[in-house]
């Protein structure tokens, strides 16, 4: 078996659609013996986590699974390995800072709590 790294991108649909267009990309690792079975295998899983659902404002939410954008081979899984990679040129630079700060507390706090549990 080798490893595989697959970009699956879902489109989100609140209500009518009438909202500023919002799609979810996500990347999953998958086994599988050759570049086309990982394939169908990610197009399985993308289908798979279709949903639809209520939101806390009564509208409906669809969840499409578009397609899989990327599909890499994973040659050696090491710790540290770069998986991902994303260039971001925000049009508000200081709120995107700030985001990134609350995010980074967030996970320390996260942790923080764990600790306390175990």
């Amino acid at each position: 078996m080798k490893w595989f790294i697959a970009k699956l991108v879902y489109q989100i649909v609140v209500g009518d659609g009438h909202h500023r267009a919002q799609f979810e990309e996500q990347l999953r690792l998958i086994a599988a013996r050759h570049q086309q079975e990982a394939r169908q295998k990610a197009r399985q899983m993308g289908k798979a986590g279709e949903q639809e659902f209520e939101n806390i404002h009564h509208q409906l939410v669809h969840w499409y699974f578009l397609d899989v954008s990327e599909l890499y081979a994973v040659e050696e899984i090491t710790d540290g390995m770069e998986l991902y990679s994303h260039i971001e040129e925000p049009d508000y630079p200081d709120n995107y800072l700030k985001l990134l700060k609350h995010k980074s507390t967030s996970i320390d706090l996260d942790m923080i709590i764990h600790d306390e549990e175990i």
